[in-house]
């Protein structure tokens, strides 16, 4: 089905006070926002800040929606070239402003931004959604109507019967052997389940818990699981891990790469599609990326004892069970087969991977034996992507003590100032200056680190600058785009995203978190009009993959950004 651009036109008509008085500025119907500004929602008592296009040096007024009064009037700065998106910009700061309502930019009747809220807990509802949005992408599973609403779905791919791929064949499990390896999520907009990319993911939200514990203990989705008396983004997150953990053969403890059809799904529904489903090739990254997540759950499920009994015990045998592989296979890489034309995933470079399974080991055993094969070096720490996980390992050595905790806490600190420099620094108040496939989990993953660098230093500099990621994402950006479905007045209507392109409802399943702007890939559509800057080359079309898709490692920092402020800010407030 044919979509068009989510927007809602608004007539404002603004009576301007003080040396306007008497004057009127008029929006007609239809006219697109041109301020770039977080669509849904501003903290009271936090800073507030928007993107203006043009020189600057004139003023700006905040409007009440209702009334149609200028509640606040603020100068604009001089404007600074944004190189990636060839715009000049200048910023518009209107932190100072405390009351709550629903409010517009405007500087004219014809520069003006989308509505958006001042309030006491914006993000709860974004990091429900995007929760719940994986919760709509479990595999082999039923979305009920009473929960899943006009996306309800029969289930599909049940992989109780897969097939293991000549790539995998051993003499215990030959070629075509057959075995059950249910559940676990979509990984993205196609059907199928990897290792390496839910490894991040798993991660990612038990570390959420982690910090966030009291948050998210209280913190309730509408799912089935609710009632139940796990905290529910453990319930969700549960759902990949046991499907993770059959993933591993039990004969030598090697890890499968994926779990795939030989070629992608059409756009149709998964209780639509009945090809046969196979594990591809054990390979070292992921066997080391799941002895990591083995391991950190085995640590994390310790609490939950009463309520899963034995499940961490079971995910540190696994984790050692992969890790004695590992050390046996210690660089073998994945190589596509010439029959599979999914996902790769492939990843030559395993220096990381054997640093966060080895923190993650230690920390789960305390056995020195791990400990021997951690060497923390400062420079390795990035921001983490489903390729480069060193800095997984270095987050969760912050919770033990010792040599390489402090050099580990360093390096996060370092990246941290870094990416918040230049966020001070840059003419759309981001982090963000290279733009990737994917790139709005960058920013998302910017915005978890610098959420850990809060943790550790109580320095509130890190905490708004993560602020300023969260409303990069939901509009501040050179696009105009809120990126994540269901949300904000212009967002994302057109995911690549198969049951949301087949499932005849207008709107996309809500809760996801929009790749983003690049130039990886400029062939997936037709690329008239799609702009030639990165920050702003996106296009809301189903078959922009490169800039429209959705995945699960994307969602995963987005709940760690959109829960860790909800939970700072909330705590500073009591």
């Amino acid at each position: 089905m044919k979509r068009t651009t989510q927007f809602i036109g608004l007539t404002l008509v603004v009576t301007l006070l003080a040396s306007c008085a008497g004057k009127q500025l008029s929006i007609s119907n239809g006219a697109q926002a041109k301020i770039k500004a977080n669509q849904l929602d501003y903290y009271i008592g936090n800073p507030k800040k928007a993107i203006v296009p043009g020189e600057g040096k004139s003023e700006f007024f905040l409007v009440d929606e209702t009334t149609g009064k200028i509640v606040f009037t603020g100068t604009l700065p001089e404007g600074k070239l944004f190189e990636p998106a060839g715009e000049v910009v200048a910023i518009a700061d209107f932190s100072s402003f405390e009351q709550p309502g629903t409010y517009r930019l405007a500087v004219n009747d014809s520069l003006f931004s989308n509505p958006f809220r001042i309030e006491m807990q914006p993000a709860t509802k974004v990091t429900r959604a995007a929760i719940k949005a994986l919760w709509y992408n479990r595999a082999g599973y039923t979305i009920p109507e009473n929960y899943g609403g006009k996306w309800a779905r029969a289930a599909g791919h049940p992989d109780t019967l897969v097939f293991v791929h000549e790539s995998a064949a051993t003499k215990a499990r030959p070629a075509g052997f057959t075995f059950s390896s249910p559940k676990g999520w979509y990984d993205a907009g196609d059907y199928n389940k990897y290792i390496v990319n839910s490894a991040i993911t798993t991660y990612t939200m038990m570390e959420a818990y982690h910090y966030y514990k009291s948050y998210f203990d209280s913190l309730k989705v509408d799912f089935p699981e609710n009632g139940n008396n796990l905290p529910d983004l453990l319930d969700e997150t549960l759902y990949n891990l046991r499907w993770m953990i059959t993933m591993q053969d039990p004969n030598d403890g090697g890890v499968y790469h994926k779990l795939t059809n030989k070629s992608f799904d059409g756009m149709v529904m998964p209780d639509q599609c009945h090809n046969e489903r196979y594990v591809v090739q054990k390979n070292t990254a992921a066997t080391l990326d799941y002895a990591a997540t083995m391991a950190r759950s085995a640590r994390l499920f310790k609490g939950f004892e009463s309520q899963l009994p034995g499940w961490g015990d079971s995910c540190l045998v696994a984790a050692k069970k992969a890790w004695d592989w590992a050390i046996q296979n210690p660089d073998i890489t994945y190589q596509q087969p010439g029959d599979i034309f999914t996902g790769g995933y492939g990843d030559h470079q395993l220096t990381d991977e054997w640093f966060w399974a080895a923190c993650e080991l230690w920390l789960a055993t305390g056995d020195e034996a791990y400990k021997a094969k951690i060497a923390v070096a400062k420079n390795e720490i990035k921001a983490p992507d489903w390729g480069d996980v060193y800095t997984l390992g270095a987050i969760s050595l912050l919770s033990s003590n010792g040599a390489d905790a402090q050099l580990a806490k360093e390096g996060l600190l370092a990246l941290a100032d870094s990416l918040t420099t230049v966020q001070q620094q840059s003419a759309y108040n981001t982090s963000i200056t290279r733009f990737r496939w994917g790139s709005n989990s960058d920013v998302a993953n910017y915005g978890m680190v610098k959420l850990v660098a809060y943790r550790q230093t109580g320095d509130r500099k890190y905490l708004e600058s993560a602020l300023y990621d969260m409303d990069y994402i939901l509009g501040a950006n050179a696009t105009g785009y809120c990126f994540v479905t269901g949300f904000g007045t212009r967002s994302p209507m057109n995911i690549h995203h198969r049951p949301s392109a087949a499932d005849g409802i207008e709107a996309p399943i809500p809760g996801f978190l929009s790749g983003g702007p690049n130039l990886s890939v400029m062939t997936d559509c037709d690329s008239t009009g799609r702009s030639p800057y990165p920050a702003a080359s996106f296009q809301d079309m189903l078959c922009s993959y490169s800039t429209n898709e959705i995945a699960i490692n994307w969602n995963a920092p987005l709940i760690f950004l959109s829960g860790g402020i909800d939970a700072e800010i909330l705590s500073t407030q009591k």
